[in-house]
C-alpha cells in the first residue's frame, strides 16, 4: 500500500486526489496546501485523505508533511519546483509536476534546462522525477513520441490547442486570468531549424483547419513542449528540426487586442496623476474563472452561446523516402458535459484526468525509469499503458495518417 502527497490541491491537484481515492494500492493521500480550507474540503470528502497546511516556500514543512510518502505530486506553480524537488530527495520520494515554467529567477529555456540538469542526482538516489504532466504539456508529449516512432526522420512537430467557449456571463478564461495574460503577453519560444528562438507575442497568425471544426486562427504561444522536445530531439524524436506550440480562441483574441493597446505591459503609466500598471489593472478587472460547483452552475444556468475546441498534434516527416503526416486528435468532455460528469470545468477535468494518469503509473509501478525526464521519454510499454488507461476516463486519442505515395 502506498502513501502519496498532493501538494497544492487546486483544480488539478484536487482532481488527482479524488482519483487516487479509488486506487486500491493507495493507503493515504496527504492533501497539502497553504489554503487549509481547500485541503480540509478534500479530507471531509475522501476517506483516504488527510489535510495538512504547508507553506511550500519552507522545505522543512514539505519534508515533515511528506514523511513516509513514496511520491510527491507537485500541483503548485513552477516557481516551487526546485524546492519541492529538494524535499523529494530528502524524503526519498518520487516526484511529479505539471509544468516547468515560467519562473521569476531564470528565462523559460534556462528554467527547463535547470530542472533536467538535476538528472544525475535522482538517478543516484534511484528516484524518478517526471515533469510536465497534464494535457499540454503531458499527454501531448506522449502522443508526439508515439507518432514520431512511425517516421524515419521527423521535420516538424506542431502542437495546437483551440479553446472556444462563449457563455452569456463574461468569462474570458477558465483558468487564472493573471496566468493567461502573462502567458499570452510573453515572447514564445520556438525550436526552428535546430535552434531555440524567441518570437514576438501572437507570432505567425495563421488559419488552421481542424477536423470537424473548420478553420480557426492560431498563433505561437509560450509553452514547455518546444523546449523539452528541442533539447531531446535526437534522443527521442527522430532528430526533429522544428517544434511549435500554437494556441487560439476567443480568450487569445481578447488578449491580442489588449496587447496591441499596451494593456499587457508591466511598465507603469501615468493616468490623471496616478501611476498605473496596465497588466495589474486588466487582471484585476477580468472576472476570475469559476472555481466552485455553485459558481460553475451559475454560469451554466445563465446559459451558453457556444462551446467548441480542438487539440491537435501534427508530426511531419519522412518514411521510406516518402513524405508523411500524422495528425493525432485528443478529445474530452466540453464544459457542460464535464460539469455533469464531475462537477468541474472542462479545463480542470481535461488537465486533471491526464495528470492523474501519470500519478496512476507511479502508484502501479509502471514508471520504469529514474532521473529527471518529461513524458516524451516514455518507452513503448509505458506509452501503451497510458493511452489504454486514458480510454477508461472518456478521453479519446485518434490518429490520422497521410502519406504521399508518389
Amino acid at each position: 500500500m502506498k502513501k502519496v502527497m498532493v501538494l497544492g490541491v487546486g483544480a488539478q491537484g484536487s482532481t488527482i486526489a479524488k482519483r487516487l481515492q479509488d486506487e486500491t494500492n493507495i493507503e493515504e493521500i496527504i492533501c497539502a496546501d497553504y489554503d487549509f480550507k481547500a485541503a480540509r474540503t478534500l479530507e471531509k470528502e475522501l476517506s483516504k485523505a488527510k489535510a495538512v497546511q504547508v507553506n511550500a516556500k519552507n522545505i522543512d514543512e514539505i519534508v515533515k508533511a511528506a514523511a513516509g510518502c513514496e511520491l510527491i505530486v507537485n500541483g503548485l506553480a513552477p516557481e516551487f519546483n526546485m524546492t519541492v524537488m529538494d524535499a523529494a530527495l530528502k524524503v526519498k520520494a518520487h516526484y511529479q509536476d505539471l509544468a516547468s515554467g515560467p519562473v521569476s529567477d531564470l528565462g523559460f529555456i534556462e528554467a527547463i534546462k535547470r530542472q533536467l540538469g538535476r538528472d544525475q542526482e535522482f538517478v543516484d538516489a534511484g528516484l524518478a522525477v517526471l515533469t510536465n504532466t497534464g494535457s499540454a504539456p503531458g499527454v501531448a508529449n506522449i502522443v508526439t513520441r508515439e507518432a514520431c516512432e512511425h517516421f524515419d526522420r521527423v521535420d516538424t512537430i506542431s502542437i495546437m490547442v483551440y479553446d472556444g467557449i462563449w457563455s452569456k456571463k463574461f468569462i474570458p478564461f477558465w483558468w487564472s486570468p493573471e496566468t493567461a495574460f502573462a502567458d499570452m503577453g510573453a515572447e514564445p519560444v520556438v525550436f526552428e531549424n535546430g535552434e531555440f528562438k524567441r518570437v514576438p507575442p501572437f507570432n505567425n497568425p495563421q488559419m488552421t483547419e481542424f477536423k470537424g471544426l473548420g478553420e480557426r486562427l492560431m498563433v505561437d504561444h509560450e509553452h514547455e513542449e518546444p523546449v523539452t522536445m528541442g533539447l531531446l530531439a535526437n534522443r527521442y524524436l527522430k532528430g526533429v528540426k522544428n517544434v511549435y506550440f500554437r494556441y487560439g480562441g476567443p480568450g487569445c483574441d481578447l488578449a491580442k487586442y489588449f496587447y496591441d493597446m499596451g494593456l499587457l505591459s508591466e511598465e507603469p503609466i501615468e493616468v490623471d496623476g496616478q501611476q498605473v500598471i496596465p497588466m495589474h489593472l486588466i487582471s484585476k478587472l477580468t472576472p476570475a474563472a469559476p472555481k466552485y460547483k455553485d459558481e460553475i452552475q451559475a454560469v451554466l444556468d445563465e446559459g451558453m452561446h457556444m462551446e467548441e475546441g480542438a487539440f491537435l498534434v501534427r508530426v511531419e516527416g519522412e518514411k521510406d523516402g516518402k513524405t508523411m503526416t500524422i495528425d493525432t486528435y485528443i478529445g474530452g468532455p466540453g464544459l457542460t458535459e464535464a460539469f455533469e460528469k464531475s462537477g468541474m470545468t472542462h479545463e480542470s477535468y481535461f488537465t486533471g484526468q491526464f495528470a492523474f494518469l501519470f500519478t496512476k503509473m507511479f502508484v502501479n509501478d509502471k514508471i520504469n525509469m529514474s532521473g529527471v525526464f518529461p513524458p516524451e521519454a516514455f518507452d513503448a510499454e509505458m506509452r501503451t499503458y497510458y493511452m489504454k488507461e486514458a480510454g477508461k476516463l472518456d478521453l479519446t486519442i485518434d490518429k490520422i495518417v497521410e502519406e504521399r505515395l508518389s
